[in-house]
């Protein structure tokens, strides 16, 4: 274990390890020859910079349909009707703002760029959540005329105090979720609930891209190396392949490539069906949605959807900021004798072969394994998702971080953005993390102000 002398080192001030870090070569170029050297309100919303002109035009075409809302059946504009019944949101950007990060809502706001997901106890189809009777596996407030929404979703927050090493306190507002005027039948009393925010869309392209064989070798289940971290992959259904596959998006990993995302995201956000998602979502409970005319079989046609999938693969990653300012490189080492780097894997290496031309060969800093760790209860859902227990989350990249004030205009973090700024989101580290969580805690302020500092470089 070398948690013990990490910690003395990062109150000292000093590294048991290796001497500061430097500036490693491309290490700014977070996206490799992807990446966008841009910092305005628009930073995300760019094509991968070795994209030719002529595949730049299918970018702008799925960038259209994924800004666009769409609109109930029939319509006049028959390639984007077919809206809900139920739904969650009109546009994909309606949640991915300027292909930004999405958040909880403020006061008597509704759900606009958060949704929950839903489940009973036990197993669906191929280990997947279970369906809740009468609603799904994800909420839809929203309904089109004569189709009422699911419920109406809302949050309440209680702050918890905390105290730094130093003395400084902080507080931490933890979520409670309640679901009122259910409009198909009372809600199980075994009900399970995750929030999840929409996370931003940058270099989704360039994780599927990893080679699996790269993220199964960093698995340790069973923590065999002793050092705490026993990361693992979740194994999802593919509909494509027709089987079992290492998890890659969404917040428990529970997808395993962007069309399937993407897909997915169409039909449980929109109500929009697609080749991959062919049936309305309508549980047999809700007679008025079955009954809802629709647009079409399927309502995203194929050419549209790869458009928009292409349009999401290949969204550029920010450059960093200061990646070379000895404050930040401060930081890099704190991150790094902290343990934070164990699960925020810098750096991978994409393959040669990979789906996507300018994916292929790519040396990227992602800071993530995407792998499934036990954060602890307190940020635990209770909600299991495939391979993925109430206490699991995938580990999330890190790469543009720093830009979410600038590109979205908030600093809230985590699966249900409840850390209002990135020192309160390690702060809800637990389980796998609380040994970083409590390097942190013991830093001084100036060494915790160089971690912010790397992480808003990020």
């Amino acid at each position: 274990m070398r948690r013990l002398p990490v910690l003395l080192a990062l109150v000292l001030g000093t590294s048991c390890e290796d001497p500061a870090p430097a500036l490693e070569p491309g290490e700014e170029l977070a996206g490799g020859d992807t990446t966008i050297r841009d910092e305005s309100p628009n930073a995300f919303s760019y094509s991968a910079r070795n994209m030719s002109f002529e595949r730049r035009q299918r970018f702008v075409v799925g960038n259209s349909f994924f800004n666009k809302n769409w609109v109930i059946a029939p319509a006049s504009t028959t390639g984007r009707d077919g809206l809900g019944p139920t739904f969650n949101a009109r546009s994909c950007s309606a949640c991915h703002f300027k292909d930004g990060r999405g958040r909880p809502p403020e006061g008597d706001e509704a759900f606009a760029s958060m949704l929950l997901r839903l489940s009973i106890p036990g197993e669906g189809r191929h280990g997947s959540p279970r369906d809740v009777p009468g609603y799904g596996d994800q909420l839809q407030p929203n309904g089109i005329d004569g189709v009422p929404g699911e419920a109406v979703p809302k949050v309440s927050w209680v702050e918890q105090a905390g105290t730094f090493a130093d003395g400084e306190p902080y507080s931490l507002r933890a979520p409670t979720y309640t679901l009122e005027d259910p409009a198909y039948g009372p809600l199980p009393p075994d009900l399970l609930i995750s929030p999840r925010v929409a996370p931003a869309m940058i270099g989704m392209g360039l994780l599927e891209a990893i080679p699996e064989a790269d993220l199964l070798a960093r698995e340790d289940p069973d923590d065999a190396d002793g050092d705490g971290i026993s990361g693992r992959a979740n194994r999802v259904w593919d509909l494509t392949a027709e089987a079992a596959v290492v998890g890659r998006f969404g917040w428990k990993a529970n997808q395993p490539t962007v069309a399937q995302q993407t897909s997915g995201a169409f039909l449980g956000d929109m109500g929009l069906t697609t080749a991959m998602f062919p049936l309305e979502n309508c549980p047999e409970e809700q007679v008025d949605c079955t009954a809802a005319p629709n647009g079409g079989a399927p309502e995203v046609e194929a050419d549209l959807l790869e458009d928009v999938v292409f349009y999401s693969a290949t969204l550029a990653v920010p450059a960093r900021r200061g990646a070379d300012d000895p404050e930040v490189l401060r930081g890099k080492q704190v991150f790094r004798d902290a343990g934070c780097a164990d699960c925020h894997v810098p750096r991978h290496v994409t393959a040669a072969d990979s789906l996507i031309e300018e994916t292929r060969g790519q040396t990227i800093w992602p800071y993530t394994d995407l792998l499934l760790h036990d954060m602890g209860d307190a940020l635990a859902d209770g909600r299991p998702d495939f391979l993925a227990d109430g206490n699991e989350w995938r580990t999330p990249p890190l790469w543009g971080i720093g830009l979410v004030e600038t590109v979205n205009g908030h600093t809230t973090f985590l699966h249900d953005g409840r850390a209002r700024s990135l020192m309160e989101a390690v702060l809800w580290h637990g389980g796998e993390a609380e040994p970083a969580r409590e390097a942190v805690r013991a830093l001084p302020r100036d060494q915790r102000d160089a971690l912010v500092a790397f992480l808003e470089s990020l």
